[in-house]
């Protein structure tokens, strides 16, 4: 079969990319080795958010609620029934691609992709069937692996990846998760709610560490009034896995030594390239991710990269942006546009949610700004709905008023985030936010108050 355009990997980056080539008239055919939907989809953010779901009502009903005047002789859960509606989740969004490739009329592939000449790529299937596929172009779009501990492999009872969290047959009594970025921060959570004993553990100083450094506090807060344990600024110096479980040493930045002990340990450290096989390699960065260049193209001709293949940030949101730039530059005069401001989500709760510049790097940048910082528990929105933990913080050019940097822990946090990034991407400044009516009663009125503050005139502060 020949195609204007062969996708490996049917991910955030591998499906986007898919249907936009055909919406330009294209002959399309995406290969992968599982279902469509790549790893976010199936085993990643979307079931992961139907989790935490199931977590956050059942903390409210058992923890908060006399708060809204609620009684109940006893709550209890079924946790078969909560892993089988995050999966029942993933799989409604797998039909989901398959119904929008059978509406744009591209061919979707089954199996093991290798590249081994220019404009070729061979498929072999489950039964180890060999099927060669011609294309004018190609993209790769394989995105990664969690990636495991030095000399500790994954074995899906003991030691699991984030993928196994997802659909564990029984509840664990105790976890360790090593590793306190969002995968880490958000499976404590879950794991908590429903009374797992958590240790999270991050070797860094502070939970999040990408995101502003109050923000990070803040949530630190919030998880040990929740129960959940922490060693932060703890590095891992010794593993060992029985049928029992697992003991798991550490050390502080003092030297000092502790050893932990879980049913279960999740590694959350990070995650690894997945490389399609075969004889053409193209460039690759030290880190072995893919090298492209301006238009996404990689070292070979004709052959393209996009998602998190090509390095961070590992995000599905910017992998499918990175997609449907690569195409349009591989398929019109677009002159595609690389990843600058992105936003970031941690879907625990209180959630997180943040874009641009921290307070400490427009610091380390030399940057003269200001900072607008709005409390949810002055927010009349948030009081009636019981939700007050948190705040909104903006960093702000001190010359323009432009919003340089925006991060928000609270209620909705995640949903609040679009109307700072239009701010950031339409270079808006703090009078046209404070310009902007904002409906009221609204969490998003704490946007305009957190410019406000910035401006100096607040009103409920």
């Amino acid at each position: 079969m020949s195609y204007d355009l062969l996708v490996i990997g049917a991910g955030p980056a591998g499906y986007v990319a898919a249907i936009k080539a055909a919406q330009l008239g294209k002959k399309v055919g995406v290969i992968d080795k599982e279902r469509n939907g790549g790893t976010c989809n199936n085993w990643g953010c979307i079931p992961a958010k139907a989790l935490l779901k199931n977590a956050e009502v059942y903390q409210t009903l058992t923890q908060r609620a006399a708060e809204f005047g609620l009684r109940f002789d006893g709550v209890g859960y079924d946790w078969s029934h909560i892993i089988q509606r995050s999966r029942h989740v993933a799989d409604k969004g797998a039909s989901g691609v398959d119904y929008l490739f059978r509406k744009h009329k591209i061919d979707s592939i089954r199996g093991m992709a290798r590249l081994d000449r220019p404009g070729e790529v061979i498929v072999t299937d489950a039964e180890g069937q060999e099927t060669s596929h011609q294309a004018a172009k190609i993209l790769i779009a394989t995105g990664c692996v969690s990636r495991p501990l030095p000399d500790l492999p994954f074995d899906g009872s003991r030691v699991i990846s984030s993928k196994e969290a997802l659909a564990l047959k029984e509840q664990p009594e105790s976890v360790i998760i090593l590793g306190a970025g969002a995968i880490g921060v958000e499976f404590a959570y879950f794991f908590n709610a429903f009374g797992t004993q958590v240790t999270l553990v991050e070797m860094q100083p502070q939970v999040l560490p990408v995101e502003d450094t109050e923000v990070s506090l803040a949530l630190e807060k919030a998880f040990l009034k929740q129960g959940i344990q922490m060693r932060l600024n703890h590095q891992v110096t010794q593993t060992q896995v029985s049928e029992a479980g697992v003991k798991v040493t550490v050390r502080n930045a003092s030297g000092e030594a502790c050893t932990l002990e879980a049913e279960m340990l999740l590694v959350a450290i990070g995650i690894a390239p997945l490389l399609p096989g075969g004889a053409m390699k193209p460039a690759l960065t030290e880190r072995g991710y893919i090298q492209t260049n301006d238009r996404y193209e990689t070292s070979l001709p004709g052959v393209y990269a996009a998602g998190d293949i090509i390095g961070p940030p590992w995000l599905a949101h910017v992998a499918s942006f990175e997609a449907e730039e690569a195409i349009k530059g591989m398929f019109t005069n677009h002159q595609p546009k690389k990843v600058s401001v992105f936003p970031g989500c941690t879907y625990c709760i209180p959630q997180v949610a943040s874009l641009g510049l921290t307070e400490r790097a427009a610091k380390a940048k030399g940057v003269a700004f200001k900072i607008g910082k709005f409390p949810f528990m002055a927010s009349g929105k948030a009081r009636a709905i019981g939700d007050t933990e948190g705040f909104v913080k903006l960093i702000v050019g001190e010359r323009h008023g432009e919003i340089l940097g925006a991060h928000i822990i609270g209620p909705e946090a995640t949903e609040l985030l679009g109307e700072l990034g239009l701010a950031i991407q339409g270079e808006f400044t703090l009078d046209d936010i404070e310009a902007t009516i904002h409906a009221h009663p609204t969490l998003s009125e704490s946007i305009r108050e957190a410019a406000e503050v910035a401006a100096g005139h607040p009103v409920h502060l």
